[in-house]
């Protein structure tokens, strides 16, 4: 009896594991990022002290809906919805103990900024096997000790690598010279000593090795005999190293070289290699700097060679597309026309997108620059833009009540706002409308299509400006040039919102009339006020935000005066927006507060790059 008892359990057991192992084959692609980036970001917080609470304010693993980790403070991800952890910013917050453990379960990291903390202890030996990813890795300013490790040599996508302001001791490994992507380098102001190593790309001045007296080599002081020796035999160690690794390589593809092409390594899309072999052209090194660049084929596979049915929009200067990873991430890649003439708005987008990362502007993710292909990679926005929810013939403004549509107004103003105002390069879109605005899977509104962005002169308050190209889509009524150009397209993205017409023409004004959306509005006020209330999208009226509505459409209509200097700032416009959402119980953020964390997130190596660029293409 004991036995069979013992064996009906044992049968009962094994079916709920076998179970349990099926479900989890089933959604192990779906869970494995997410649970590892939840075991990173776990692990990272609990290793470090936070006493200043930046961390426990802000990531609080009890939350289960997705993407939660992605709203914790210093926190990018690839898609908000996914978990998927991109960047990791906890610069300046304080926070104490040695390098964070963990940090190998964000296999998604690309960029890593630890800079202006109280961390101690060595950088870890193996930290090639932790960010076997990274593009980007700062951690000066701490009070870091030992050796450079060797394995950081082996970190083959670094661009930027920042270990000044610690206390590093040693040899700086002369293979770091080996990273052909590195882009910028610092070890200045700790105690290392001997040979510097000569970089590929990277132009590396005698700044980056400051208050290191016994370092030596081009560009500092030539060595001594014996620093020269220790410097020729590191690198005659690493250049027999290398044949015997290549021998090795060489006897083992004798030796399975029948093996099918199935059994070879796939190619990881994201593992992004120069596709232009020899001297790089000079435009292109300097775009280098900016994003990441992508691979063609990679790009081709995503979007089934380009295929008409990935296409999401097109424009004068472009086409969209949907590339889809093997992984199954979701991009957006833009290509441009095959033409001299959309190389201006191909640089623009990108030394503007580059240089602006805000919660309400686009993501960019990388470019790609292959003979006359020109192509920008971005974040995938499920929703679409606003012009075709809201006018679509399949009428998805029907899901668009007036929360929704405020929330997407004030997303919008909130951008726009930084842009101007509190952006380091403050800057004018140029071609504000509905087309523009993009609605990722929460609504949210991202300001994109930068191609006619503009760089505002702080020293005149009209603004004399940079123009870069001319933009796409429609054209504004309104010169563009201005900040109060931008006002104008941005009221008519409100009247928009606000009536469900379109700019350029209006369904339900009366068959005589045959003007803009602006124009029919203007008609309407010199008739009467009261005229404005047929204005109103029908859908919206009677829902218990009537008084609300009317307040958002005189905002829109203090935007599209004829007269420039009767516009409001931007700035204006979204405190006043702000107090609407709160009224209709809007969780509304202070645009103060998201504008100082945006600012802090430009990469200050980015700051006069789009400039140098935009003279090199003149």
């Amino acid at each position: 009896m004991r036995f069979w008892v013992s064996m009906v359990m044992d049968k009962t057991s094994f079916v709920f594991l076998l179970r349990s192992l099926t479900w989890l084959l089933l959604n192990s692609t779906l869970s494995y990022g997410t649970l590892t980036d939840i075991r990173c970001l776990k692990a990272l917080k609990a290793s470090l002290e936070d006493p200043f609470q930046y961390l426990n304010s802000s990531w609080n693993f009890s939350n289960n809906t997705e993407g939660f980790i992605c709203k914790f403070i210093g926190v990018e991800c690839w898609n908000p919805d996914e978990n998927r952890v991109l960047n990791i910013q906890l610069s300046d917050m304080g926070l104490k103990g040695q390098f964070p453990r963990g940090i190998e379960n964000c296999t998604s990291l690309i960029g890593l900024n630890l800079s202006s903390n109280q961390l101690s202890g060595p950088i870890p030996f193996d930290i090639s096997e932790r960010l076997k990813l990274v593009t980007y890795l700062d951690l000066s300013s701490n009070d870091l000790s030992g050796e450079i490790p060797l394995s950081i040599a082996y970190c083959s996508y670094l661009n930027v690598l920042k270990l000044d302001n610690n206390r590093l001791t040693g040899q700086i490994p002369l293979q770091l010279s080996e990273l052909s992507r590195l882009k910028t380098f610092s070890v200045a102001n700790n105690h290392l000593s001997g040979q510097v190593p000569t970089f590929v790309n990277a132009t590396v001045g005698p700044e980056s090795y400051v208050n290191n007296p016994e370092l030596c080599g081009n560009p500092l002081d030539p060595c001594k005999k014996s620093h020269a020796y220790l410097g020729r035999l590191a690198v005659g160690s690493w250049v027999a190293a290398t044949v015997l690794v290549l021998v090795g390589v060489a006897v083992l593809f004798c030796h399975f070289r029948r093996v099918p092409m199935k059994k070879k390594k796939k190619i990881i899309i994201g593992r992004w290699q120069n596709l232009v072999e020899g001297s790089k052209d000079v435009t292109i090194f300097m775009l280098e700097k900016l994003a990441t660049r992508m691979g063609l084929k990679d790009l081709m596979k995503a979007t089934s060679n380009f295929s008409e049915d990935n296409i999401i929009g097109s424009g004068r200067t472009g086409t969209m597309y949907k590339a889809v990873l093997p992984n199954g991430w979701s991009l957006a890649v833009k290509r441009f026309h095959d033409s001299q003439h959309f190389l201006p708005p191909f640089t623009a987008e990108l030394t503007t997108l580059s240089r602006v990362r805000h919660s309400n502007s686009v993501p960019l993710l990388g470019f790609c620059i292959d003979g006359k292909e020109r192509l920008l990679i971005y974040k995938y926005m499920s929703n679409g833009n606003l012009h075709d929810l809201l006018h679509s013939v399949e009428s998805k403004a029907k899901i668009m009540d007036w929360p929704l549509r405020l929330k997407i107004g004030i997303g919008l103003a909130r951008g726009l706002a930084w842009l101007h105002h509190n952006c380091k390069i403050r800057i004018i879109h140029g071609n504000i409308c509905s087309k523009c605005i993009l609605l990722d899977q929460n609504f949210e509104p991202k300001i994109s299509n930068f191609g006619k962005a503009m760089i505002m002169n702080l020293d005149n308050t009209h603004s004399s400006m940079n123009s870069f190209v001319n933009g796409e889509f429609e054209e504004l009524a309104q010169p563009v040039g201005t900040r109060k150009g931008d006002v104008y397209g941005f009221g008519t993205v409100l009247l928009e919102l606000v009536t469900g017409e379109r700019s350029s023409q209006v369904c339900n004004a009366s068959a005589s009339f045959n003007g803009t959306l602006v124009e029919w509005i203007t008609h309407l006020l010199s008739s009467s006020s009261s005229g404005l209330y047929d204005a109103v999208d029908k859908s919206l009226i009677g829902k218990g935000y009537d008084g609300e509505i009317f307040q958002f459409l005189k905002v829109a209509c203090n935007c599209v005066q004829p007269s420039p200097n009767e516009r409001p700032t931007m700035l204006e416009v979204c405190q006043i927006l702000k107090t609407v959402g709160e009224r209709c119980d809007l969780m509304i953020e202070d645009p103060e507060v998201l504008m100082s964390t945006a600012t802090l997130s430009i990469n200050s190596r980015l700051e006069h790059i789009g400039d140098e660029i935009v003279e090199e293409i003149q």
